[in-house]
């Protein structure tokens, strides 16, 4: 049976279920989990991707600049100024041995918040723990390393097809409006990124017995969907009110950047939980 059937279910039903173990698992508090070690986990990710960066000495700042792009168009402004500050900070501060040592221990404690979406899924899918802590941390390697090169790979993409339209357009005269138009297509790149980020996790998360790849799932598009519209509504709500700063002062900007990364975890959680639904629909329809 296609996951794209819901396992039989009707959407409404699917949801009721959805919400109904959205409450049982706590996942509202599993979400504040998430985003604690989220926030450990970001910056040892942006030393990871700023060694890689590296590698490519001659467009290492376009590079960089094109990364920090992506969490512009999602962030709220605040949040991207703490983090755009402070990536400025690492890349000046970083030496030539980020490349050997500063890879293996930012790749190690990125991993962290990949292993905590591990124990997520465990819970989404109502199944325990069978492997061994070596394995898992594995697997929360090889996913936080998967993750980075789709990244690497939608920076490139993007700074190629900017620069690569800037000199097209050039060459051909071609109108400043279809230059802006072929140049809106970097954010499919993006959302391609989001997508298969969320298929990986969920795919190799779990211990999961049977397993079945699916490049796209449900839990993935609403899950994405639903960071999207959280993070673009974050940003209109603070444009408005910009409550944050006036609450917390100088730490409104890492409040911003944590409850950011609350909607991240939440929106993952729930794509999660809509699989592991499908998922046990399915199997009980055969077993049935």
């Amino acid at each position: 049976m296609s996951i794209w059937k819901l396992g039989g279910l009707t959407p409404r039903h699917l949801a009721r279920k959805v919400v109904s173990e959205i409450r049982v698992n706590n996942f509202l508090g599993r979400a504040s989990e998430l985003a604690f070690d989220f926030l450990f986990a970001l910056f040892p990710l942006i030393l990871f991707m700023l060694a890689l960066f590296g590698l490519f000495a001659s467009r290492s700042l376009e590079l960089q600049d094109d990364f920090l792009s992506y969490f512009a168009d999602f962030l709220p402004p605040l949040a991207f100024q703490l983090l755009k500050k402070t990536t400025v900070e690492l890349a000046a501060d970083a030496s030539d041995g980020m490349l050997t040592f500063g890879i293996v221990t930012s790749l190690w404690f990125a991993s962290s918040g990949v292993n905590s979406m591990i124990s997520a899924l465990n819970v989404a899918y109502h199944i325990r723990e069978a492997r061994s802590w070596l394995k898992v941390r594995m697997v929360s390697l090889g996913l936080t390393l998967s993750i980075s090169i789709l990244l690497l790979a939608a920076s490139i993409v993007g700074l190629v097809s900017s620069h690569f339209v800037d000199w097209l357009g050039t060459k051909l005269h071609l109108q400043p409006f279809v230059v802006g138009v072929w140049k809106t297509l970097q954010w499919p790149t993006a959302i391609f990124f989001v997508l298969v980020s969320y298929s990986l996790i969920y795919f190799f998360g779990p211990d999961l017995k049977e397993r079945q790849w699916h490049w796209i799932t449900p839990g993935s598009v609403f899950g994405a969907f639903v960071w999207l519209v959280a993070s673009v509504g974050f940003r209109i709500y603070l444009r408005i009110f910009n409550s944050y700063s006036l609450s917390y002062g100088s730490l409104g900007a890492v409040m911003i950047l944590l409850a950011w990364l609350y909607a991240t975890g939440l929106a993952f959680l729930i794509g999660g939980e809509i699989n592991a639904e499908i998922d046990r629909a399915i199997t009980n329809k055969l077993e049935g």
